[in-house]
C-alpha cells in the first residue's frame, strides 16, 4: 500500500510558538480560577428548609459513595492499561513512556472533571430549589415578583453548569498544552495515550452513571407513577434517594467526562494532523482556537442572565451560547491573520509538496474549517431543540398520541427520532464534507480542515457543558422540592419550567457530543491512515495487499464495515439491557416495601432509601464491565484477524451507525421526557389521567434511551478510532517483514474475541427480577442487602 500522505520533515516548537503555548496554558489555569469565583457564587445561596437540606445530604451521600466507588474500581483498569501501551510500537522508549504516563493523566483529568461536576451538583440543586421556594411566601409575607424568582434560580443552576465548563475547557487543554511544552514534535503521539485515558474513562462512567440513574428512574416511575398513582419524586417511593443520586452520577459526573474527553481527542486528532499539514505553525495554532473558547465560554456563561421579555428560559441559554459562538468567531479570524503566513509555501517544515505546492491561502481555509465548526454546533442546537421542547410540534404530537394509550406514544417517539437523526446526520455530514473540501487536492490539508471544524466546535464547549449540566440540576431541585413537601404553587411551577427546559439542554449537548465524535473520528482516521503508511514502510510490504487496501470493494474489508455497525448495535443493547435487569431489581424491591410497610403510604413509616442506593450501586458497578471490554477488544478482534484495511472499513462502519443511533436514541428519549411534562401540566387530560399513565410508559422507554446508550455511543467512537490508531502498527509488524507471525495474530484474535465472547455471555446469564415471586437473579439480591442504615456508604 502507498501511504496516503508524504511524509512530512520533523516539526520543531520554536521560541515563539513556545511562548504562545504557554500563554494558552495559562488562560487554561484562569478558566480553573474562574470556576473558583462561580463556585463562591453558587454556594452563596441559601439552601432552604432543614428537611430540604436533609434530602440534599442524602442525596450528597449516595453520590459520593458510588462515585468513590466507581473510581476504585476503573483506578485498577487504568493501571492495567498503562502498563499495556508499553508493549505497543512507538518511535522511542520516550515516547512509549509518555504516552502511557499522559494516559493516566487524561484519565485524571476526566475523572476530575466528572467528579467536580457531581460534587457541585448535589449542592447547588437544594439551592436552586431554595431559590424558587421564595416564589410561595410565607403567611404575612409580601408575594415576591415570580419572574425574579425563576431568573435567580435559573442564574443558580446554569453557573453550577459553568463551573463543570471552565473545568473541562480548562483541563483538556491544559493536558494538551503541557504535553506539547514538554514533548514537543512528539507531542502528537504521546497525545494518543492522553486521548484513550480520558475516553476510557469517560465511557466507563457513562455506561455505569448511566445504569444507575436510569435503573433507579425506571423503577421509581413504573411502581410509583403507574401502579400506586403517586407523583414523580414523592418521598413515600423508596427509589426517589436513588433516582435523585443517579441524576447526578449519571448526567453531571457522566456527561462532564464524556464532554472532557470529546475535547480532549479532538485535539489529539488536530495536533497530529496540523503538525503534518502546517508543520512548526501545526504544533501550536490548534491550541489556539479552543483557547479562545476559553476566552469567549467565560463571556457566554455570563452572559445566560434571563431578561423580562424571554419567551423562556432556552431564550437566555440561546442568547449566551450565540454571543460566545459570534465572538469566537471574530477573534479566531484575527487570530488566524496575525499568526498564519498567506501562502502555503511559507510554512516552514513541511516538506509535502501537495501542501507547499498548494495555491490557496492557509488563512483561509483556517477560517473557514473554523467557523464550519461554529455554524455546526449552532444549526445542531437548534434542530436538536425544535424536536424536544415543549412547544414544538414534534413533541406536541407526542402528547396527542397519549389519547390513544402507551403504544402510540412509543411509536411517536420512535419516528421523532428516527427522523431527527436522519436530518442531524446530514448536518454532521454536510460539515466534515464541506471542511474536507478546503484541501483541495491534499488530502492532508482535507483532514487537517477537518479536524479544525472540530476544534471550532470546541470553541462552544464550555457553554454546552454548562447547558447540560443544567438539566440535571433542575431535575434534582424539582425532586428535593417535592420530597420535602417545602415548595408549592408558584415555587413548583418555577422548578417544572425549568425541568422542561433541562431536557431539552441535555438533549443538544448530546447531539453537539456526537458531532464531535465524528469530527475526530474523521480526523482520527487520517492519523489512523497516516500510521498504517509509516508503518508499511518501516517493514517493506507490499502496496498491493489485500489486508492493507482501504477499498470498501474488498470482502474483508466490507466484513470490517458490517461488524463496525454491529458493534454499535451490540453496545446499545448491552446498556439497554443492563438497565433493564437492574430496574426490575429496583421495581421488585419497592413494590415489596409497598406491600410489607402499608404505612408508607399513610406516611406513618418511611422508606428504607439505601436498600434501593446499594443494588443500583453495585448493579452498575458490575454491568459496566462487558460494554467496556467490548469498545477495547472489538477493534483488536477486527485489526488481527482481518487485517488494517478491514479495520479501517470497521471504524468507518461504527461512525456512520453510531452517529444514526446516538441521536435516534437521544432525541427520542428528550421528546418522550418532554411530552410526558406536556400532560402533566395539564394538557390531554393532566396528571392522573389514561393520557399521564401512557407519557410515563414512553418516558420510562426512553429514559435508558437518552441517559445510558445513546450518549455513551460518543466515547465508545473516540475509544474504537483510538485503540485501531495505537495498534495499527502493531497489525502491520506482525503481519509482514521480519517479525511477521500468523501465529502471533492469531492468538491476540482468538483472545480479544474471547473476551468478548464471555463477557457477553456472562452478562446475559443475570436474571432480570420481572415480578414479586421471580426466585434468585435480582429478587435474591435485594433480599440479601445489608442493613438500610449503612447501605448509603
Amino acid at each position: 500500500m502507498t501511504g496516503l500522505f508524504t511524509p512530512t520533515a520533523a516539526a520543531v516548537l520554536t521560541d515563539d510558538n513556545r511562548l504562545i503555548v504557554i500563554v494558552i496554558a495559562a488562560v487554561a489555569v484562569a478558566a480553573l480560577v474562574v470556576a473558583q469565583v462561580l463556585v463562591r457564587q453558587v454556594l452563596a445561596a441559601d439552601e432552604g428548609t432543614d428537611a430540604m437540606k436533609k434530602i440534599a445530604a442524602a442525596v450528597q451521600e449516595g453520590a459520593n459513595a458510588y462515585l468513590g466507588r466507581q473510581l476504585r474500581t476503573l483506578g485498577i483498569f487504568a493501571v492495567v492499561v498503562f502498563f499495556l501501551l508499553f508493549l505497543l510500537p512507538a518511535d522511542t522508549w520516550s515516547q512509549r513512556a509518555g504516552r502511557s504516563a499522559f494516559f493516566l493523566v487524561g484519565a485524571l483529568f476526566s475523572a476530575i472533571t466528572g467528579y467536580v461536576g457531581m460534587r457541585l451538583a448535589v449542592r447547588a440543586n437544594v439551592r436552586v430549589a431554595a431559590a424558587a421556594r421564595e416564589a410561595t411566601p410565607a403567611e404575612g409575607e409580601p408575594a415576591k415578583d415570580l419572574t425574579d424568582v425563576s431568573h435567580k434560580a435559573m442564574r443558580i443552576a446554569f453557573r453550577t453548569g459553568g463551573v463543570v465548563g471552565m473545568f473541562t475547557v480548562g483541563l483538556g487543554l491544559l493536558g494538551a498544552s503541557c504535553v506539547v511544552l514538554v514533548y514537543a514534535a512528539d507531542a502528537p503521539k504521546v497525545l494518543e495515550g492522553f486521548g484513550l485515558g480520558a475516553a476510557l474513562i469517560a465511557m466507563f462512567m457513562r455506561v455505569g452513571g448511566g445504569i444507575f440513574t436510569k435503573a433507579a428512574d425506571v423503577g421509581a416511575d413504573l411502581v410509583g407513577k403507574v401502579e400506586q398513582g403517586i407523583p414523580e419524586d414523592d418521598p413515600r417511593n423508596a427509589a426517589t434517594i436513588a433516582d435523585n443520586v443517579g441524576d447526578n452520577v449519571g448526567d453531571c459526573a457522566g456527561m462532564a467526562a464524556d464532554l472532557f474527553e470529546s475535547y480532549a481527542v479532538t485535539l489529539v486528532a488536530a495536533l497530529i494532523l496540523g503538525k503534518a499539514a502546517f508543520g512548526d505553525l501545526g504544533l501550536a495554532f490548534p491550541l489556539i482556537v479552543p483557547a479562545i473558547g476559553v476566552i469567549t465560554a467565560m463571556i457566554g456563561i455570563f452572559a445566560v442572565s434571563p431578561r423580562r421579555n424571554d419567551r423562556s428560559g432556552m431564550t437566555a441559554i440561546n442568547r449566551g451560547f450565540f454571543i460566545s459562538a459570534v465572538i469566537s468567531l471574530v477573534l479566531v479570524a484575527v487570530a488566524v491573520f496575525v499568526y498564519l503566513p498567506s501562502s502555503y509555501k511559507e510554512l516552514v517544515g513541511v516538506e509535502n509538496a501537495a501542501i507547499t505546492g498548494h495555491a490557496g491561502d492557509p488563512r483561509v481555509l483556517a477560517l473557514v474549517a473554523v467557523a464550519i465548526g461554529i455554524v455546526l454546533a449552532a444549526l445542531i442546537q437548534q434542530l436538536t431543540g425544535y424536536f424536544t421542547e415543549t412547544n414544538r410540534r414534534p413533541v406536541r404530537d407526542i402528547g396527542k398520541s397519549s389519547l390513544t394509550g402507551p403504544a402510540t406514544v412509543v411509536l411517536a417517539g420512535i419516528s421523532v427520532g428516527l427522523e431527527s437523526a436522519v436530518y442531524t446526520a446530514l448536518l454532521i455530514g454536510l460539515g466534515v464534507y464541506g471542511a474536507f473540501l478546503l484541501g483541495g487536492t491534499s488530502i492532508m490539508l482535507a483532514l487537517f480542515a477537518v479536524a479544525l471544524a472540530g476544534t471550532g466546535l470546541l470553541t462552544t464547549v464550555g457553554v454546552i457543558v454548562a447547558m447540560d449540566t443544567f438539566g440535571p440540576v433542575s431535575d434534582n431541585a424539582q425532586g428535593i422540592a417535592e420530597m420535602s413537601g417545602d415548595v408549592e404553587g408558584s415555587g413548583a411551577r418555577v422548578l417544572t419550567d425549568l425541568d422542561a427546559v433541562g431536557n431539552t439542554t441535555k438533549a443538544i449537548t448530546k447531539g453537539i457530543a456526537i458531532a464531535t465524535a465524528v469530527l475526530a473520528a474523521a480526523a482520527l482516521f487520517g492519523s489512523y491512515s497516516d500510521a498504517i503508511s509509516g508503518a508499511v514502510k518501516d517493514v517493506g510490504a507490499k502496496a498491493g495487499d489485500l489486508s492493507l487496501s482501504l477499498d470498501i470493494g474488498q470482502p474483508n474489508n466490507l466484513v470490517g464495515l458490517v461488524l463496525g455497525a454491529a458493534v454499535v448495535f451490540l453496545f446499545s443493547g448491552l446498556a439497554i439491557n443492563a438497565v433493564s435487569r437492574s430496574a426490575g431489581a429496583v421495581v421488585y424491591e419497592v413494590r415489596r416495601q409497598f406491600r410489607e410497610h402499608p404505612g408508607i403510604m399513610d406516611y406513618s413509616e418511611k422508606p428504607e432509601y439505601g436498600r434501593v442506593v446499594d443494588i443500583c450501586t453495585k448493579d452498575a458497578l458490575r454491568e459496566l464491565a462487558t460494554p467496556g471490554l467490548l469498545a477495547v477488544m472489538a477493534p483488536i478482534a477486527v485489526g488481527f484477524t482481518l487485517g488494517v484495511g478491514a479495520l479501517g472499513s470497521y471504524l468507518a462502519g461504527a461512525i456512520g451507525c453510531g452517529t444514526l443511533m446516538a441521536v435516534f436514541l437521544a432525541n427520542s428519549g428528550g421528546a418522550w421526557d418532554n411530552a410526558k411534562k406536556l400532560v402533566e401540566d395539564g394538557h390531554h387530560g393532566g396528571k392522573g389521567s389514561e393520557a399521564h399513565a401512557a407519557t410515563v410508559i414512553g418516558d420510562t422507554v426512553g429514559d435508558p434511551f437518552k441517559d445510558t446508550a445513546g450518549p455513551a455511543i460518543n466515547p465508545l467512537l473516540k475509544v474504537m478510532n483510538l485503540v485501531a490508531l495505537l495498534i495499527a502498527p502493531a497489525v502491520v509488524q506482525f503481519s509482514y517483514g521480519d517479525d511477521a507471525s500468523p501465529a502471533v495474530r492469531a492468538v491476540v484474535a482468538v483472545l480479544a474475541i474471547a473476551v468478548i465472547v464471555v463477557a457477553v455471555y456472562v452478562s446475559k446469564k443475570r436474571g432480570i427480577a420481572v415480578g414479586d415471586d421471580s426466585g434468585g437473579g435480582a429478587a435474591e439480591r435485594v433480599a440479601q442487602q445489608p442493613d438500610p442504615a449503612t447501605a448509603v456508604s
